[in-house]
Formats: structure tokens, sequence, C-alpha cells
């Protein structure tokens, strides 16, 4: 009996469990999954954004600046150069052959028209100032004739043809005189003695930029080359060699921007005054000429230049270095600055894109600061990050 009763108890235990186990499968079938609240979800990174530490090795590799602002161009810059303004400028020669025995005038010195650059010993001069002195006693002597003549025919003591004859010589003699001060005129002296020392004054006010003589020289008046150059450097031109594909960007009174190797980043504004009328057969170029503004004396004659035609719109765009723009397919990217160690990738429109600088549409503001130098190591960083964060 006893036995029986265990059978049963043992029978009943493994129903239950049985029972049991059959409820737990069917509640798991049939129990939607538990879907994990967005707070407690896995934050993924910023696939642009790359962060180091602030004393990152990292850092030390890259070059960091702020965007600034210009004109935008119209067409790539072009081939230039620095030229002094002629309209300012005298080039100097000596109009009489010497020998020099004194030079005033040195590179870089300021004069006033009519101060003295150089003492000439000249035959010639000493040629001029005694014509000058002789036409001056001629004419006194030709006076003093004409007057004793005119006395005379009054009373009768000579003919008429003696009068006329006189007359003639004294405007003969005025002549002469004329003749000989506007050669002294011309000289820019005037000697109440004859004198073989000539002295050579400059034609207009201005600074000494170039000399090519030296003490003791012996010069000629139809040298080939300027003794002295006097400019007023405040005031210069710039020459563009313009391809004629690029004619219709260029007008009078047009604004260009121009940059020399002197002064990298550097931005000197210039404007269209004059258009050559022809093209060059030769190398197919036209000659444009810009007046330029050099108050602070940084650009010097002959500085080859690159000279970019600009619009007319106060309107301005950032200008970057093509080293800070990272091209993937059709789009360009740029690395911006948010903060130390903390670089962020952002895409941009270019409106123009030289052989070293890109302008910006769209996508950039002037202040900004972007890696100039290192964007490329950026993106590969960056771009490792992703991989390792998708696997």
């Amino acid at each position: 009996m006893i036995k029986q009763d265990t059978t049963k108890i043992i029978v009943f235990s493994v129903l239950m469990l049985a029972a049991v186990a059959g409820y737990w499968g069917w509640q798991k079938l049939h129990t939607p999954p538990v879907i994990s609240s967005p707070e407690k979800a896995a934050v993924r990174p910023d696939p642009d954004q790359v962060r180091f530490a602030p004393n990152a090795p990292q850092l030390s590799f890259l070059k960091i600046k702020a965007v600034e602002a210009f004109p935008e161009p119209l067409v790539e810059p072009l081939n230039g150069r620095i030229t002094y303004d002629d309209n300012r400028t005298a080039r100097v020669f000596s109009p009489l052959a010497g020998r020099i025995i004194k030079i005033s005038g040195e590179i870089g010195m300021r004069v006033k028209k009519g101060d003295s650059l150089l003492v000439l010993d000249s035959p010639d001069f000493a040629v001029a100032t005694s014509d000058s002195a002789k036409a001056d006693a001629d004419l006194l002597r030709k006076k003093e004739v004409y007057e004793r003549a005119k006395s005379l025919y009054q009373i009768k003591g000579i003919a008429r043809k003696d009068v006329e004859q006189a007359i003639t010589d004294l405007q003969q003699a005025e002549a002469e005189l004329r003749r000989a001060k506007a050669r002294m005129k011309n000289l820019n002296a005037s000697a109440p003695t004859p004198t073989n020392q000539f002295i050579l004054r400059s034609p207009i006010a201005g600074t000494v930029s170039e000399r090519q003589i030296n003490a003791g020289s012996e010069i000629r008046p139809d040298a080939t080359s300027s003794l002295f150059v006097i400019t007023d450097p405040t005031h210069l031109w710039a020459q563009i060699d313009l391809p004629e594909r690029h004619l219709d960007k260029v007008a009078l009174g047009g604004l260009v921007s121009i940059e020399v190797d002197a002064y990298p980043g550097e931005v000197f504004e210039g404007k269209v005054t004059a258009i050559s009328g022809a093209l060059d057969p030769l190398t197919r170029r036209i000659q444009v000429r810009c007046q330029l503004d050099n108050t602070a004396l940084k650009l010097k004659p002959e500085m080859f230049a690159r000279i970019t035609p600009i619009s007319n719109a106060k309107s301005k765009l950032p200008r970057v270095p093509n080293t800070s723009i990272v091209t993937q397919g059709l789009f360009n990217f740029i690395f911006i600055e948010q903060s130390t160690g903390v670089l962020q990738r952002r895409r941009v429109t270019l409106s123009m894109q030289g052989s070293e600088y890109a302008y910006v549409k769209e996508g950039l503001q002037p202040g900004e600061r972007i890696v100039t130098s290192g964007a490329l190591l950026l993106n590969s960083e960056l771009g490792a990050a992703n991989d390792a964060v998708r696997n």
C-alpha cells in the first residue's frame, strides 16, 4: 500500500515539472522581445569628428589658421610685374659730354626740382657759356651803334641805308642772344662768367632710385642708359600680360589684387587705367596697365607679381590654401577647429580654385580656424576610426 502511494507521488511530481516546463516554453514563444530604451542605447561617435588630447603628439603635425576673406576673383592669377609710374618718373641723361668730378645724388636720396645731381667738367659747357656772354656783349654794342646811327641820321650825318643796316645788325644780335639764353635754359644753368663746370640738376622732385655712374667716368649725351632715375616711389604701375581669352574679364576702372613673393599672404589692390589697343602677334597677349598705391613703400619696380582681376562688388569670400582641402569623389571637405584637439570635417562648395588658393562659396565663414597643413593625415585618421567603430 505504501509502495503504491510513493509511486503516485513520483508520477505526480513528474507531471507537474512537465507542465511547468511547457508553460515557460509557451511563454517564451509568445512573449515579444524587450527593446532597450533610447536612453540606455550605446552612443555612436560623430563620424566627421576627430578628437585628440590637448597634448597629443598628432597636433604638432597640424597647422591651424584663421580664415580671411578676399574679393572674389574673376580669373586665375595672371603673370605681371611692378614698374615705375612713368607719369611721376624722370630718367636723367647728360646733355653734354664731359668727365664727372663730383656726384651729389645718391640712391634713396630725396631731391627737389633743381637740386644738383653731379658736377661735370665739360668743354661743351664752356662754349655755351662763352656764347651767351658774347651774345650779351654783342647786343650791347649793336644797341650803341644803332643809337649813334639814329642820332647822325637826324642831323643828316649819314645815309638812311646806314641806319637800316644798324637796325638789321641789332635784330640779329637780339636773335643770337635769345638763342644763347635758350641754350643755357635748356641746360638748366646760368653762369655769369664762362666756366667749364656743368651742374646736372634734377628735373623733378622725388627719390633717386637708380644711379649708373661713378666719379671720374666719361659720359656722352648719346648714351643709351640714363645716369639717374628720379621717381615718386609711392605711386607705381603693374603691367599684366593678359591672354586674349580673358579680355572680357578686364575693363577700365576695374579692380585687381596683387601679390608678390616678398610678402606671402599680403594682398595689394590696384585699378586698371589702360588696356592696349592691339594684341601682340608673337605672344598673343594684351598689355594691361594698373595703377597702385605704394604708400608703405613695400613694392619695388621690376618685382614679379601675380595679378588677379577681382569683382568690384563689396562682398568677399573666404580664401583657403589648397593644402587645406580634402577631395572625396565629387565633394570637397575642410577640417574646422571647434576647440583644442577637436576637429570637425565639413563639406564646402568652392567658387574658384587656383594653383595655390581656393575661394569658398558655401560652408565656411571668415574668422573660423581651419587646418591648413595636415588635412590628409586627419582624413586618414578619421577613416580608420570609423572603420574601427563599424567592426
